[in-house]
């Protein structure tokens, strides 16, 4: 019960920050569609790992019971994407010292004060530039998913060795008392075969 309830949470997670991720990088694969070129393998490579890491958490999600049971597959399942989630942020790594935002000085503003007179302040412009923080948003969102992922295959392997644990010693009792019971049952025989002997002596 413990296990669902972390492995739950975090998967939960992981589909909280997939899914703007996923619909981030549909942006620039559609332009690029649309402009018939190819899209970038730093934009592909994070996208198809995000599609398919919000099946994967999905399915878990919602079959936990038979995750619970393949805890183990699922822990190298988990290891495979937090793999895959490296790679795809390492290809995309040139964004991370990209400078998205220029701040500028404005126009200067003038401000009422009322009975104390008027006062003059300089306003800032913000520029954002689009394309570079969606990238730079979605190299965050790897990050923080391999960290997730990570977590979740530990939780796995640990409930899994749980379970070995714990079939190991239901096979060792079982077939302790199995060896037991196959010990008692010779004793049988042996009272009837002195039955029988006594029964020759009397009519000896």
């Amino acid at each position: 019960m413990l296990f669902a309830i972390f492995f739950a949470f975090w998967r939960f997670l992981q589909i909280i920050t997939l899914i703007p991720t996923i619909g981030l990088l549909a942006y620039f694969v559609d332009g690029y569609n649309n402009a018939n070129q190819l899209t970038p393998n730093y934009i592909l490579v994070l996208f198809i790992v995000s599609v398919l890491a919000t099946a994967w958490a999905i399915f878990t999600l919602f079959s936990y019971h038979r995750s619970s049971t393949n805890a183990t597959f699922v822990a190298v399942i988990d290891l495979l994407f937090v793999g895959a989630f490296i790679g795809a942020v390492y290809t995309l790594r040139f964004i991370a010292n990209a400078d998205c935002t220029n701040v500028a000085a404005g126009s200067a503003v003038d401000v009422s004060l009322g009975i104390f007179g008027s006062a003059s302040l300089n306003g800032v412009r913000v520029s954002i530039d689009k394309p570079c923080a969606m990238l730079k948003a979605s190299f965050a969102f790897g990050i923080i998913n391999t960290i997730l992922f990570f977590f979740t295959a530990v939780l796995a392997a640990m409930h899994g060795d749980r379970m070995s644990a714990r079939d190991r010693k239901t096979y060792v009792r079982e077939t302790h008392s199995h060896r037991h019971s196959h010990r008692s049952v010779p004793a049988a025989p042996r009272s009837r075969h002195s039955s029988h002997h006594s029964h020759r002596r009397v009519y000896v």
